[in-house]
């Protein structure tokens, strides 16, 4: 199984991309319209404020669910045990964010999300009519002035060998939302899992994009769009001591849109955030 990168430029990435998210769950894009000099940046200046202990200033709220979320408490992946090796930091517009980074990481957010919504439109334009009349309204309109599209600062630390056995930098899961964008890390070690139940490495050169389904898409297209297991495997050797940093934009509609005749957007990210056990 290979995830092929596709040319964003050309004239049939439209269908080629929405044939990759139904074949594997996962798209590759490059020559896409997001800066790679603004991801650098990004990447080098938020990597400074996890070395900062001034990020416990900006601890999380349980109920707004911004701000910073230490290693001690992030996420336990559904199915598992044992918390991820990761610390991250959850920015929406309306959140709290450190005077300093919030002009950047808000220009990106609107960036990315603008890229966001042509890709929706691509997955509804290839979508077979009897899946696409399903959708309670246009799926790019599901995230016009949208307040739940998250971006996640992720940050991966070194490694130390004292990390609990069994953990990984991220368990096995699928994304709650509809669609995430994410620029390739600064390291690599994502992963997808195909049907047999083997993992292949996603193609990551610096300045891919890429785009995977969650569970919001899958619940919206009656299953046709799978919401594909992932994770970010530990490196070894000289690799274990570097740090990660990875920028999902986590694409989420506005709380009252319908995603099936038994979910809304809130009422199924309130179940999946209490499986989770963040809220």
């Amino acid at each position: 199984m290979q995830v092929q990168v596709i040319d964003y430029t050309a004239k049939d990435a439209p269908q080629r991309f929405v044939e990759s998210l139904k074949t594997t769950g996962f798209g590759v894009l490059k020559n896409h319209p997001i800066e790679q000099s603004l991801v650098e940046s990004i990447y080098k200046n938020w990597a400074q404020f996890f070395d900062d202990n001034d990020k416990h200033n900006f601890a999380f709220d349980p109920e707004k669910q911004d701000g910073y979320f230490a290693t001690e408490i992030s996420e336990v992946a559904k199915g598992h045990s044992i918390k991820d090796i990761k610390e991250y930091y959850h920015v929406y517009p309306w959140g709290r964010i450190p005077a300093s980074l919030k002009d950047e990481i808000l220009n990106y957010y609107q960036e990315a999300s603008k890229l966001a919504a042509t890709l929706l439109d691509w997955v509804e334009q290839y979508s077979p009519e009897h899946i696409s009349k399903e959708y309670s309204e246009a799926l790019s309109h599901m995230i016009k002035d949208t307040p739940n599209t998250l971006l996640r600062v992720l940050h991966y630390p070194p490694l130390t060998g004292e990390e609990e056995l069994g953990s990984l930098r991220a368990a096995a899961h699928e994304d709650i939302n509809l669609l995430t964008i994410l620029p390739a890390a600064n390291e690599p070690g994502l992963q997808v899992q195909v049907r047999d139940g083997s993992w292949y490495d996603i193609p990551a050169d610096f300045g891919n994009l890429i785009i995977n389904i969650g569970d919001m898409l899958q619940e919206a297209s009656s299953g046709y769009f799978p919401s594909t297991s992932h994770r970010v495997v530990n490196p070894s050797g000289e690799d274990a001591k570097k740090s990660r940093i990875s920028l999902p934009l986590f694409l989420h509609p506005r709380s009252e849109v319908a995603l099936s005749e038994k979910h809304t957007q809130e009422s199924y990210l309130l179940e999946r955030l209490r499986e989770l056990g963040v809220k």
